[in-house]
């Protein structure tokens, strides 16, 4: 499958919709999702928390940049990244051969989404406080990676792939 290429690349914080909106957008064109989360977790044979639990962020990071690197070359349907994985250059570098969309989302808006999901072990905590962190820290990454913004506050999951088709010409 070399040469092979997603359609579309979604990116963005905890609660802007990415894994709900990757699986619908993909049902509509008729492709494949993949989740990079789920490659690790699949990899690894343990959840994305175990891994940060037992082996550390830095570990989850490289396993996270290895991939996300396989997906962009083999996988060519909607590909889902995990919140994070914006945060390696090498990953940010690969990214700018792709079409990212990036769906944004408010503080208010996330922190309701996420809620108290203890699966996502960044926000432990202070939800909200570690929300707005790693919001702050990681927009700038997203921006530089989109090819395009959506910003998912007030809309269904159904309105926001309705957006994406359209920027993709769709």
């Amino acid at each position: 499958m070399t040469g092979t290429r997603p359609v579309v690349v979604v990116v963005g914080p905890p609660g802007a919709g990415k894994t709900t909106v990757a699986e619908l957008l993909a049902d509509r064109l008729g492709v494949r999702v993949r989740d990079t989360d789920q490659d690790v977790e699949a990899n690894e044979g343990e959840t994305v928390q175990d891994i940060f639990v037992s082996r550390g962020e830095p570990v989850f990071r490289e396993l996270e940049a290895a991939a996300v690197a396989e997906a962009l070359r083999t996988h060519d349907g909607v590909l889902a990244l995990g919140g994070g994985a914006v945060m390696d250059e090498g990953t940010r570098a690969q990214l700018a051969e792709h079409t990212v969309a990036h769906l944004d989302v408010g503080l208010a808006h996330a922190a309701a989404r996420v809620g108290m999901n203890s699966g996502r072990p960044l926000l432990m905590g202070n939800i909200r406080g570690q929300l707005k962190k790693l919001m702050d820290a990681r927009r700038p990454l997203y921006n530089e990676v989109a090819t395009f913004t959506i910003d998912t506050n007030d809309l269904t999951p159904d309105e926001v792939v309705d957006r994406v088709l359209k920027e993709l010409g769709r």
